[in-house]
């Protein structure tokens, strides 16, 4: 909103700054992180009110989790506040990339907190019908997908191979909606510990800033030999903006946790840094930055599988922190060595620009 008022008068003056994407990226992150430190207490005194018992804790869980029964949830609004009043204040509002990745943040986390205020209504671990959440977020990446492809193509760019860029046609949207889907809840299994998500999320969020930018500049996309998307340098701001209001969360989230995001900011996240992803055809390097997200996720999907067809268990507990809990690390252990491996896969990701 600022940048098309700047625009309007002409960037007179002090106004001029708001032509730089570095300036705004900057207020983005300073916005969203006074937002939320300011409306947290608050916020989270509200929640407990509306919710009395706060999330349900599994029984079956690890034994020291029983201690986090009464914390609320649907803390992701907390950040959804201060990342959409911050996104509507720095981005230029004409770019159609911005409303691409509002629209997924906003649906997914509407599907959130429909999920989390089904599950404290009843109490229960059980919301809303999985098959019914996929179908919706199915639907909200394919329409974000059209958008995006619509301006830049349906290319599928491979890391290290700065000229191999298969065209896959309408393959693409099944492709870009399953990389945004299955990030909102890779993201949301991952969501078990304090902390936990939130500082990845955060990693992920500042490696997709600076691909944004890069993508979005013609010269350092050159150079590079990555995709140059016109427009998908705004995105730095979101991601300002992601960051922000997760250091706010992560505030209140730090163990021991005053406030979970629940399914509200797990899935909005998620599906958020998939939507970055998809814009700046770096699909395959999310792969990579998001790493820690794809090994929970995988975790589940192993276990599962092979609970089923052997009726073993191959992990003492998935997602997979719950099975270094069990194997006897401190949960703030967990959560620390993690953030770590996020911090590594995210400089792993970033190399993948240059190596081509």
């Amino acid at each position: 909103m600022l940048y098309l008022i700047a625009d309007w008068m002409g960037f007179p003056s002090v106004l001029n700054l708001l032509r730089y994407l570095s300036f705004r990226t900057g207020g983005a992150v300073a916005t969203s992180l006074i937002i939320g430190l300011l409306i947290g207490p608050k916020f989270i005194g509200w929640l407990r009110i509306r919710q009395g018992k706060g999330q349900p804790i599994r029984e079956d869980g690890p034994q020291t989790h029983l201690a986090k029964v009464g914390t609320p949830t649907m803390g992701g609004l907390m950040i959804l506040t201060s990342l959409f009043i911050s996104a509507l204040l720095w981005m230029d509002l004409n770019n159609p990339y911005v409303w691409a990745c509002l629209a997924v943040t906003a649906g997914f986390g509407t599907i959130g907190f429909l999920d989390d205020l089904d599950k404290v209504r009843k109490n229960s671990h059980a919301g809303v019908s999985g098959r019914m959440r996929l179908v919706a977020e199915f639907v909200i990446a394919l329409i974000a997908t059209w958008i995006i492809a619509h301006h830049n193509g349906t290319e599928l760019y491979v890391p290290f191979f700065s000229n191999f860029h298969p065209d896959l046609g309408p393959f693409y949207f099944l492709f870009a909606a399953f990389v945004i889907v299955s990030f909102g809840n890779a993201v949301n299994l991952t969501d078990g510990l304090d902390g936990l998500a939130t500082m990845p999320v955060i990693i992920a969020s500042v490696t997709f800033m600076i691909i944004v930018y890069l993508a979005g500049n013609a010269k350092f996309a050159t150079y590079l030999g990555i995709p140059h998307v016109p427009g998908a340098g705004d995105l730095a701001i979101f991601c300002g903006g992601i960051v922000g209001a997760g250091l706010a969360f992560l505030w209140f989230n730090a163990p021991p946790a005053a406030v979970f995001m629940g399914d509200t900011g797990s899935l909005a996240l998620g599906g958020a840094l998939g939507t970055l992803a998809v814009t700046s055809h770096h699909e395959l390097v999310l792969g990579i930055v998001g790493g820690l997200f794809v090994v929970e996720a995988l975790s589940v999907i192993i276990q599962v599988f092979f609970f089923k067809r052997t009726g073993k268990r191959v992990f003492k507990m998935a997602p997979i922190h719950h099975h270094f809990e069990q194997l006897g690390w401190s949960e703030p252990t967990v959560v620390i060595r993690f953030w770590i491996i996020s911090l590594v896969l995210a400089l792993a990701g970033l190399s993948t620009l240059k190596l081509r």
